[in-house]
């Protein structure tokens, strides 16, 4: 899977921009806030439908726009597809395949996919555990686009359980209103716990499918600088204690988290906050015999980072797929040698898009076609 071509109308510092790209390596190169990233991103967002900068679209559209377009010409089996994208600050976004539009944008998902690294990755280790819930996610939906659907779902029933929650916390004092408040709770529960198990089971699921995935390129990528510490462990916490007889089935942990969700009513109630649930899970990761979070230094951090990408990519090309791999801005960060083993461990990949500031932070297992990207141009310039 390759981008043969790229173009932006309105698009974060673009009004209007086209790039060929070819199969291999492609480095965008040029000094900091040219636009460098803006076109890697543009690139990620047809696949994700998301930004990896910013939790919104509204930076995406250039200042002055009322909209903005990303387009791409993508081969995928030897089969070319144009993918449109038109993003509406305040309104409805709108898609199209080959210039025929469909019905909802999330139906572009799993038609292109990519896997981006970038500085913002650091956050995987180092942030919340909301950034690991939103990784794990985005790499379901990537290899299973339905679960976007599901997850949709899942935050909607959460929405309007927590504000029930919050309503029938204060009229519990009135028994006719209380009464009917709880009754009310008993559905919610029952339609969270529903889309809960379901996104439960797969991230449990996946966690399996990525431990050893992330240890082999952990190893690879780090392990002359690491000296003993090269085990990692990756382990997925629930929000409760599941029954050690539950697995992965989805009727077994819709069972347990209704009975979850009956036990902890009484605090859900007081707090006026859904307490139970995937949007409380947490993603362990752990270097050695310590959590990743707080411990692992700098270059760990990015090691492990950049592990859990690389590993997102390995199991989609598992898949039979062959994502775009973006490396956006990260080899100024890397020492020699992590410089080095990562551009040797993805140089197979069928397309790899690279921004870099200088060109000499591009390893030369990567010099493939490069723009210079300045004053709002983009020119090749071999």
């Amino acid at each position: 899977m390759h981008v043969a071509h790229l173009s932006l109308r309105d698009f974060r510092s673009y009004a209007e921009v086209d790039v060929p790209l070819t199969p291999g390596a492609t480095a965008f190169v040029g000094p900091n806030g040219q636009g460098k990233t803006n076109l890697v991103e543009a690139v990620d967002y047809l696949a994700t439908l998301t930004s990896h900068r910013v939790a919104t679209d509204t930076p995406l559209v250039r200042v002055g726009a009322d909209s903005a377009v990303v387009r791409a010409r993508v081969v995928r089996d030897g089969r070319e597809a144009l993918l449109e994208v038109e993003l509406v600050p305040g309104g409805s976004n709108r898609a199209r395949v080959n210039r025929a539009p469909l019905p909802r944008v999330r139906e572009l998902l799993g038609l292109f996919r990519s896997v981006v690294f970038s500085p913002e990755d650091l956050t995987l280790v180092k942030g919340d555990p909301v950034e690991r819930r939103r990784f794990l996610d985005q790499l379901l939906v990537a290899r299973a686009p339905r679960l976007a659907g599901v997850r949709a779902d899942y935050d909607r029933v959460l929405r309007q359980r927590n504000t029930l929650l919050k309503s029938a916390g204060g009229s519990r004092r009135s028994s006719s209103a209380g009464e009917s408040a709880l009754r009310t709770l008993d559905a919610w529960d029952a339609h969270l716990a529903r889309t809960g198990a379901e996104l439960l089971a797969e991230r449990l699921r996946l966690v399996e499918l990525l431990r050893p995935l992330v240890d082999a390129r952990y190893r690879d990528v780090a392990a002359s600088a690491l000296g003993h510490r090269t085990t990692v462990s990756m382990a997925y916490a629930p929000s409760f204690p599941l029954p050690e007889q539950v697995t992965v089935d989805r009727d077994e942990l819709h069972a347990a988290m209704l009975a979850e969700l009956a036990n902890r009513r009484g605090d859900e109630l007081d707090r006026g906050v859904t307490l139970v649930g995937p949007h409380r899970d947490e993603l362990q990761l752990g270097i050695g015999d310590l959590p990743a979070r707080g411990y692992a230094s700098h270059g760990e951090s990015w090691s492990l980072a950049l592990s859990l990408r690389l590993a997102s990519y390995d199991l989609q090309r598992s898949d039979g797929e062959d994502p775009v791999l973006v490396l956006d801005d990260v080899f100024a960060e890397l020492d020699s040698d992590r410089r080095h083993r990562l551009a040797s461990s993805v140089e197979a990949a069928e397309q790899v898009l690279v921004t870099a500031a200088v060109a000499a932070d591009v390893p030369d297992a990567l010099a493939g076609a490069r723009y210079d990207v300045r004053g709002g141009g983009v020119r090749r310039v071999h």
